[in-house]
């Protein structure tokens, strides 16, 4: 699927929350077949090198082309952690678009953390870490800002809502790998 569409989607998804032009859905599927294929995907919003929002679906349940329109709405409107995103902003010059098509996540089976440690890829694993209720995802480029094993997982129970540590309580860990898409 080439890379340039899936971005273009993406932003004509934001340009229509501002009242832009409505997306042409059919078209796109005639276009591009492939939009029609169930994937889960993140969209992450950049503003000047740090985040401005990252929504994503972990499962793939719609279409490549649904999600995309869905994360990059969410991404950009929804997130929590930010207020929506605005026209000024948006038209500002200063955001990147970023999307990850994720593989489908498996379990890694684990004896202790040390063999946990021996078995994930930096760089390569995004991971998600359940327990008890709690459940919270890291995709495969935190690791470019959380370099070690400790840190990546420590900064991940806490996005979880646990101690840090919690690693120890055994959780299940669940991985995946995703395809960055970025403009060039």
């Amino acid at each position: 699927m080439n890379s340039k569409i899936l971005l273009q989607i993406v932003q004509q998804a934001i340009e229509e929350e501002f009242g832009g032009k409505k997306i042409d859905k059919e078209g796109y599927y005639l276009l591009y077949p492939a939009l029609k294929e169930k994937r889960a995907v993140f969209v992450t919003i950049n503003k000047r090198g740090g985040l401005r929002g990252c929504i994503g679906s972990l499962v793939a349940y719609q279409s490549l082309l649904e999600d995309l329109i869905q994360n990059a709405k969410s991404a950009a409107f929804k997130d929590p952690r930010f207020p929506p995103l605005s026209k000024e902003e948006f038209e500002s010059g200063e955001l990147e678009i970023e999307i990850s098509i994720l593989t489908p996540s498996y379990e890694l089976e684990y004896k202790d953390i040390e063999d946990l440690k021996s078995k994930i890829k930096p760089n390569i694993h995004g991971v998600i870490l359940s327990i008890k209720g709690y459940r919270a995802t890291f995709l495969p480029q935190v690791w470019e800002q959380l370099l070690t094993f400790d840190g990546f997982f420590a900064n991940l129970c806490q996005k979880a809502g646990l101690s840090g540590d919690c690693l120890k309580y055994h959780p299940r860990i669940e991985v995946y790998e995703a395809i960055k898409i970025k403009p060039s």
